[in-house]
């Protein structure tokens, strides 16, 4: 599924982009680099699945490019990108201040902008149809498309990161490159049970529990691996039936 390949994880160090990491090298990755704000964590993440880690605060394009260029001084050749990281917080929407919106852009938009920018100008040295040149998958979430209560401004970072990688997908295709995202439900992270998340988790589920981690990564993996040679501009819903609830 993934022999041979290397992958790039932005926000790696923890939740999905950890659960990702851990999976990709069971399914064959050959080189993981493991890129987030936070050292240590990518760090621990790397050790266990014997990659890279980087650090960088991805919202500013110097500090993507950066990092990109980075992992491609160790790696070679990038295949795959996985877009993870992201900035979470819940607030009431009357109360969400300036700060708090530049900051859901400048992560969660601008960071996965750039992000993809630089994987794009790597991979398409190696456009030679009708071979894929590389593949990128971004998280989004279910909450692109249902409102949900104290996360307005997360939901709208989110629906423009589906709207993203449409256009991208549109433009870099003559490249060779795959570009879709993968939108999850609530997921039963240790995070979420910390934050008391759970109960609300399987309530709003029909199947009366959120998603494991390792449920969403099969899904990225695949759109990240060799099995996608025809998907591009695609956003998977994988929700547990959230989405038709």
């Amino acid at each position: 599924m993934l022999d041979g390949q290397n992958i790039v994880i932005v926000g790696g160090g923890a939740g999905l982009g950890a659960t990702v990491a851990t999976l990709a090298k069971q399914r064959g990755a050959a080189k993981i680099a493991i890129v987030d704000l936070e050292l240590g964590a990518a760090s621990e993440v790397a050790r266990q699945v014997g990659g890279i880690a980087i650090k960088a605060d991805i919202r500013t394009s110097e500090a993507c490019h950066k990092a990109f260029d980075e992992a491609v001084s160790q790696l070679g050749r990038v295949h795959s990108l996985i877009n993870s990281a992201a900035v979470y917080p819940r607030k009431a929407i009357l109360e969400v201040t300036d700060e708090e919106w530049d900051l859901e852009n400048a992560v969660n938009i601008k960071g996965t902008y750039h992000m993809m920018v630089a994987a794009v100008y790597h991979m398409r040295q190696y456009t030679n149809p009708p071979e894929v040149a590389g593949r990128i998958v971004n998280i989004t979430s279910v909450d692109a498309f249902k409102a949900h209560p104290q996360n307005a401004h997360y939901a709208a970072t989110k629906a423009a990161v589906v709207s993203l990688t449409k256009s991208f997908a549109h433009e870099v295709a003559a490249d060779q490159i795959l570009v879709n995202s993968v939108a999850p439900a609530g997921m039963a992270t240790q995070k979420a049970a910390a934050a008391g998340f759970l109960p609300e988790l399987a309530k709003a589920s029909p199947l009366g529990r959120g998603a494991k981690p390792e449920e969403i990564a099969e899904f990225v993996l695949m759109a990240a691996s060799n099995r996608n040679t025809y998907m591009t501009g695609e956003n998977q819903i994988v929700s547990g039936g959230y989405i038709y609830a």
